[in-house]
């Protein structure tokens, strides 16, 4: 098994790190080769808060996914979400100095990393810079401008922006837990890659990861990226309510939304009780399952009408028309019953969950394509991605430093024969000059 075809993706959430090791097989699947799983202690709301605690989390998580694979790793690419991240639009350009030469990807390099000096305010740094759509010389709505020519390249930008602080405790934690940095993903943008199908993402598509501390939000159309925005509220704010609102302690709260929790109030009657243990010899707390979805329905339509109204602001009132394929849900919070009815119910828009196991091998353990693994699973096709550029990339760069190994062999090869006389006879086919021996007979006949 070659290593070098080997990524990982680390998701370092509010409530769980996740690690996992994958390849591609010969299908184009992602083939799981080990996961590991740890309780995110010191992370709140997507930002580390705690070093210590992350570091060993992580540390946790890594060991048992390379216990469960017997694979040894040394690069992750690590998801980044939290309030601190914000998103703006930017356009730029680059005159290039020759026109009559085609645009190549070192012209978008180039312009790619003249967006990444932009002064931003005091203590952030950008993350992302996603290209959405190109102008050559004036001319508008290209996606794809490598090939063409022109002297002028312009293109609209998606920024995303991040605080330094933040971006480079995650960065300390990786290091301090024995791993190299391969690269950093924007957390929605990594649930996107998992879930979404390119035809949702051409229609128009909202995605909404429900995470544990975070909402995450990603909106698609004509297959590029619009908006991202990141909500400070998740499922642990559900669970913080039905802790006060039922009076008991989190790790019973917790197990009341996973195995009995409703975002649809009507769906329980009023005779359905459950009881929880009470502590230290006291007596159980008999809750009602009205009341408990009661607490839940309160807070979710919370959480979705701020998604609902990053939706809007981006689209303005006509964003129902705007985004065909509706709202898509991922994330631990998609799986809270009844949540699907409810979002179509608040926003009006067709919704579906979304779940990794598309992209997974068949043979894959049926609990990892559940959606709380969506954004693990894109960071590991992501880092998966990244290889196979830079082989792509190295494959070019041999390829063109043998090219001029072959131009030498025919130099020692060639005759007299100039560039002009090859111009002035072009090489006939086997019907021309059959055509010239036909004409000489005529001629020498007559």
């Amino acid at each position: 098994m070659e290593n070098d075809d080997i990524s990982v993706g680390l998701d370092i959430g509010t409530t769980k790190i996740v690690a996992m090791i994958g390849r591609r097989n010969e299908y184009g699947k992602i083939e799981l080769l080990g996961i590991g799983q740890a309780k995110s202690l010191g992370v709140h709301r997507g930002v580390v808060n705690n070093i210590t605690q992350t570091i060993q989390s992580i540390q946790k998580a890594v060991d048992e996914a390379i216990a469960v694979s017997g694979i040894q790793i040394n690069d992750a690419v690590v998801g980044i979400a939290g309030q601190h991240i914000r998103s703006l639009q930017h356009s730029d350009y680059i005159t290039r100095p020759n026109s009559e030469e085609v645009i190549s990807e070192e012209d978008l390099e180039k312009l790619e990393k003249q967006v990444y000096k932009l002064v931003m305010l005091p203590g952030e740094e950008i993350i992302h810079v996603l290209p959405q759509e190109f102008k050559v010389d004036g001319q508008g709505e290209i996606t794809q401008p490598v090939g063409m020519y022109g002297g002028r390249l312009e293109a609209n930008f998606h920024v995303v922006v991040g605080q330094i602080s933040s971006i480079r405790n995650v960065g300390r934690c990786i290091k301090s837990a024995g791993l190299n940095l391969a690269g950093i993903t924007l957390e929605p943008l990594a649930s996107a890659e998992a879930v979404l199908s390119a035809e949702e993402k051409e229609a128009g598509v909202a995605l909404i990861d429900i995470g544990g501390g975070t909402t995450d939000l990603a909106i698609f159309k004509n297959g590029i990226i619009r908006h991202t925005a990141v909500i400070p509220f998740g499922g642990n704010v559900i669970t913080e309510d039905i802790k006060e609102g039922c009076s008991i302690i989190e790790k019973q709260a917790e197990l009341l939304k996973v195995k009995f929790g409703s975002a649809w109030p009507g769906d329980n009657k009023d005779n359905e009780i459950v009881s929880i243990p009470g502590l230290r010899g006291r007596d159980p707390k008999e809750i009602t399952l009205k009341n408990l979805s009661k607490i839940i329905n309160a807070r979710v339509i919370e959480i979705i009408e701020q998604v609902f109204l990053e939706i809007k602001n981006y689209g303005h009132e006509e964003s129902k028309k705007k985004l065909i394929a509706g709202i898509v849900l991922t994330g631990g919070g998609a799986e809270l019953k009844h949540i699907k009815q409810l979002v179509e119910y608040v926003t009006g828009m067709d919704t579906r969950i979304g779940y990794p196991n598309e992209n997974l091998a068949g043979d894959s353990d049926e609990s990892l394509s559940s959606p709380q693994y969506a954004t693990a699973v894109g960071l590991l096709m992501n880092g998966l991605n990244k290889i196979e550029k830079a082989k792509k990339a190295k494959m070019t760069q041999q390829h063109l430093q043998e090219k001029p190994k072959t131009d030498e062999v025919k130099e020692d090869t060639k005759t007299d024969t100039t560039i002009e006389d090859v111009y002035k006879e072009p090489k006939k086919s086997i019907f021309e000059k059959w055509g010239d021996k036909f004409r000489d007979f005529l001629d020498n006949a007559e």
